[in-house]
């Protein structure tokens, strides 16, 4: 059986990061009725379980066996809608933005602090890869928000 260090219990936190993000991003994508608004929230989510695909693939790679999680179940929608105070938003779509590009931005933030903590060159350029690409999401919502607030100016 393979020894679990560190880098194993890294990668195997930011696939739970990774699923919790899935549901989040259904979850959007179930609270909207522009039919592109909802391909775009899916179009994350999907995005979201190949990020979880390739550290489980890493994962692997250091002899671990990786157990499938996918299945649980998500979240109540409440859990992810929710202010520091408790009570759920009624977000409209301009929140649901915002929202999605603060979401990006903290995971974006976990995966450059998770960078220091492996010893493993592969898991590192892994982590940089999903880092990266959790930009790119902050920045199609943050471009979308500024589109919208254009439309409305």
């Amino acid at each position: 059986m393979a020894k679990v260090g560190p880098d194993v219990e890294i990668l195997e936190f930011a696939v739970a990061r990774e699923v919790e993000a899935y549901h989040f991003f259904m979850v959007l994508a179930g609270r909207v009725t522009n039919l592109g608004t909802r391909r775009a929230f899916e179009d994350f989510a999907k995005e979201e379980l190949e990020h979880k695909a390739k550290l489980e693939l890493e994962i692997m790679k250091m002899g671990k066996t990786v157990v499938v999680v996918e299945e649980e179940a998500p979240k109540s929608k409440e859990d992810y809608m929710v202010t520091a105070d408790g009570p759920p938003l009624d977000m409209d779509y301009k929140d649901m933005l915002k929202l999605g590009m603060e979401k990006e931005e903290a995971s974006f933030r976990t995966y450059v602090n998770l960078l220091a903590n492996v010893d493993s060159e592969e898991s590192r350029e892994v982590l940089l890869a999903i880092a990266e690409e959790e930009v790119k999401h902050k920045l199609r919502f943050q471009l979308e928000y500024d589109m919208l607030l254009k439309k409305e100016g």
